[in-house]
């Protein structure tokens, strides 16, 4: 067994001793355990600094330390467990329960196509690959893909793709990143990520499609120089989950939708497993005028304002760029209305924009990826796509 290994299974133990101590009042004891659950874990972040869950522990540390100062405190009698705010106390007794029969915290995205400018060549392949076989199974005697993986410059539109798709085939959408993975035990991490893909087969089974989607996933599935033991094991039960969902005979729909900023940080064997990998580019002139008309419907513009021509000062700008381009805009003429002492007047309004304000707001904003980047990705692309 690792050191890492080791560290990770003493936290372990010592953090649910102090619990069940905590729970039964000793408060002695639930802080000298809590203080060995802290001292196993900074030894830990201090070995293996590059650990991807060492911020999660670091949260876990400031907590366990604040409640043994709480312990330790005169009010101490007056602070009970219940009021802890834990990763291990905090849920409820109505996510418990729904944890212990498999199912799976998620939302329904209010994300629609119209909302996602441009990208027709992303979204004609996520279409291909998870509405038509949801619309026409039968049509697909030889079964489809379950793993789809977005990359491409940060900012570009690929978790509203995701929404997007997932909005449109009405499926429960399932977001995955570190937080949910990591929350309520320390050293579970396998578990959380077994219990995520049972509940969700549960619920394709049942007949509602289902999209898993992992963002950021380079962070959860990436390759590091020092894997420890909750990593390695993380990592395996996702190979494992994935591998599930390939076996001949399962029709149901469930498919797993990761998008990376970094697709060059995955390991080959979460690539391979991903049967589609689509770039998902800067966008383009038509996208990038789409993009200024979506962000301006509701912004009162002069009439000089001329879009076509911010699109051209904006070429090599993302998606997430231009939303900040007209969000500055907007911003400086409510702190001018602010400043003019006119806005404690409810019924007072900021100017119009001008021409001029978009123009000072491009020339005060770089756009946020390199042509550097974009080599880096095409490179990845040639190499890697699949479409």
């Amino acid at each position: 067994m690792s050191v890492a290994m080791m560290l990770e299974n003493e936290a372990m133990k010592y953090a649910g001793e102090a619990v069940k101590y905590d729970k039964m009042g000793d408060k002695d004891k639930a802080a000298d355990s809590y203080k060995k659950a802290v001292e196993q874990l900074t030894r830990l972040i201090k070995l293996y600094p590059d650990y991807t869950f060492n911020r999660f522990y670091v949260e876990k540390v400031t907590t366990y330390q604040e409640r043994i100062r709480l312990l330790k405190s005169e009010d101490g009698e007056e602070t009970g467990i219940e009021k802890f705010t834990s990763f291990e106390t905090k849920q409820t007794g109505a996510q418990e329960s729904a944890e212990e029969d498999g199912e799976v915290p998620s939302e329904k995205p209010n994300v629609t196509w119209g909302e996602v400018a441009g990208l027709e060549d992303a979204k004609i392949a996520i279409k291909e690959v998870i509405v038509y076989p949801v619309k026409r199974p039968d049509l697909f005697p030889l079964g489809w893909s379950r793993g789809l993986l977005l990359f491409g410059p940060p900012g570009c539109g690929k978790t509203l793709i995701a929404a997007a798709v997932a909005n449109e085939i009405e499926a429960q959408f399932i977001q995955i990143d570190p937080a949910n993975i990591m929350s309520k035990w320390l050293g579970a991490a396998e578990q959380n990520v077994a219990k995520i893909f049972g509940g969700a087969r549960k619920t394709a089974k049942a007949g509602k499609p289902v999209i898993i989607f992992i963002d950021e996933v380079d962070s959860i599935l990436g390759v590091h120089t020092n894997e420890v033991g909750g990593e390695v094991r993380m990592r395996n039960q996702f190979l494992k989950e994935m591998d599930g969902l390939q076996d001949k005979g399962k029709n149901y729909h469930l498919y797993v939708v990761a998008a990376t900023n970094k697709p060059w940080d995955l390991d080959w064997a979460f690539i391979r497993r991903f049967q589609k990998r689509i770039m998902v580019p800067l966008p383009d002139y038509a996208t990038r005028l789409q993009m200024f008309e979506i962000n301006s419907s509701q912004l009162e513009l002069t009439i000089d304002v001329d879009l076509h021509i911010l699109t051209q000062l904006t070429e090599g700008y993302t998606g997430s760029d231009i939303k900040d381009i007209c969000q500055v805009v907007r911003q400086e003429v409510i702190r001018e209305l602010f400043e003019s002492g006119k806005a404690e007047d409810s019924t007072s309004k900021p100017r119009p924009l001008s021409m001029a304000d978009f123009k000072r707001a491009i020339n005060n904003r770089k756009p946020s990826v390199s042509k550097e980047m974009i080599k880096e990705y095409d490179k990845w692309f040639d190499q890697f796509k699949a479409l």
